[in-house]
């Protein structure tokens, strides 16, 4: 068996994507390997939302150079590819500028990837080819999905891409660049993945898209179904699926179905990832985000009163070319009229061919500092209160791994919560009631409710 290494950066749709490429390889005799040192093949499925991830991604680059030179002066070659977003946006930059990467390919191209990677291992020991790999960074007429293997389950809870692109274009964000224009699977397709990943033991599926509740799906007999109509005809026909979720989703795509979704379909989760950005309706207007600081809070009024015991988790940017301290304290503000139960933030930054990038009056990066680290501060208030509330309070737990301890497994709560908990390993993989005992930043920890289960 031949070793690949796959290394995953940014999003859930990474993830998903990382796994489709170890499925696509597996036929090819690639088994998956932890350590890059002794792979065949090592993929790096990069991320271009920050400029951070980008860097971290030529670094991992030179960290592999010395293993590619070791395996070649042992006389075995080592392919190394660049995947995802950055490989979309960069490509011929990162052939120019790390000559050791033998095949660049963005996240349209992976069902070539066996085509991709014989190519480049028939050329990887000659001379004449090196600084001069296979760059796939084209958007295909055919999707991708339609020559995707069939999905292999990894446990209790599975991820399955169900919409992909953005046609939003927010003035930070590089995701229409990378991943294109909005696309949904078709509904049956969906479904189809859906029960072959239930028949295979998963309870718990996240329906995933850089835009997930734009998705607009032909229906199996005519018509368009909604993010709402899937999730209650996969209630409805998946009686051995137990939760469902979905992310990330835009304000400006909420409808009906979708709050009427969160009121009638038991198995779906009372949590909602549904970014702000910014609490200032100056910034929110300049980010091109398309709705105001009132209308993201009525949207959230919906979901509370269709599903009271629902909780929010959001994105936020700081240091937005433009921003005062006062579209600053609207940012707290807002954080503090939601009291989100957790929350993503990062200071703002430029990616290039954004037009934010293009902007006057960017913010000097340590005032971006300062104001990041308030923000973060207030927020983890949040959520530390929020996680202290289940102390005392008896909830579905679905172990998903191992926990810190020998005798101890992992789970998610309904809130995506880690939990923590002594439980025989026999137990992996069911729902179970825990009885919270403790509670931190991160993860609770408490005590199963049936002890001989």
């Amino acid at each position: 068996m031949k070793k690949v290494h796959i290394k995953t950066y940014g999003c859930q749709m990474n993830v998903y994507d990382s796994q489709r490429m170890a499925d696509l390889l597996s036929p090819l005799g690639f088994e998956e390997t932890a350590t890059p040192e002794d792979a065949d093949l090592v993929i790096l499925n990069t991320c271009h939302i920050r400029e951070k991830a980008s860097e971290k991604m030529y670094s991992d680059l030179g960290r592999l150079k010395p293993h590619k030179e070791a395996r070649q002066e042992e006389g075995k070659s080592q392919i190394i590819a660049v995947a995802g977003c950055t490989a979309q946006a960069e490509g011929a930059q990162i052939m120019k500028r790390m000559p050791l990467v033998d095949a660049v390919f963005g996240p349209q191209s992976y069902h070539k990837l066996p085509e991709i990677i014989a190519r480049a291992m028939r050329s990887a020991d000659k001379e004449e080819r090196r600084g001069r790999g296979i760059l796939e960074v084209d958007f295909p007429a055919e999707s991708k999905f339609d020559s995707l293997p069939d999905a292999r389950a990894q446990g209790p809870a599975a991820f399955l891409a169900i919409q992909e692109g953005c046609d939003k274009f927010c003035h930070f964000c590089v995701v229409p660049y990378t991943r294109g224009a909005e696309f949904s699977r078709p509904a049956a397709d969906v479904l189809k993945e859906a029960k072959a990943l239930v028949d295979q033991g998963v309870k718990e599926i996240t329906l995933l898209g850089q835009n997930v509740n734009a998705y607009h799906g032909d229906g199996p007999g005519g018509g368009t179904w909604s993010l709402g109509r899937l999730i209650m005809e996969m209630a409805q026909r998946l009686p051995d699926l137990r939760r469902l979720r979905y992310m990330t989703s835009h304000p400006r795509d909420v409808d009906e179905s979708l709050v009427a979704a969160h009121r009638d379909v038991g198995i779906l989760m009372p949590y909602l990832h549904l970014p702000v950005q910014a609490g200032s309706d100056k910034i929110l207007k300049a980010m091109n985000r398309q709705h105001t600081r009132d209308t993201y809070l009525r949207i959230l009024d919906q979901f509370r009163n269709a599903r009271p015991d629902i909780a929010f988790t959001s994105d936020f940017i700081v240091g937005y070319p433009g921003e005062t301290e006062e579209d600053f304290e609207d940012t707290l503000r807002i954080v503090r009229e939601v009291g989100y139960a957790a929350a993503y933030s990062f200071a703002y930054s430029k990616r290039p061919g954004t037009p934010a990038a293009a902007l006057e009056h960017q913010v000097a990066e340590e005032v971006k500092k300062e104001r990041l680290s308030r923000l973060q501060a207030l927020l983890q208030e949040y959520q530390k209160a929020f996680n202290a509330s289940m102390i005392g309070r008896t909830i579905d737990v679905l172990f998903e791994r191992d926990g810190r301890y020998e005798d101890q497994l992992m789970g998610r709560s309904p809130y995506l919560q880690s939990v923590h908990v002594k439980a025989p390993k026999r137990l992996m993989g069911e729902i179970l009631p825990v009885t919270i005992t403790g509670a931190t930043l991160s993860s609770l920890s408490g005590q199963l409710d049936i002890i001989d289960a």
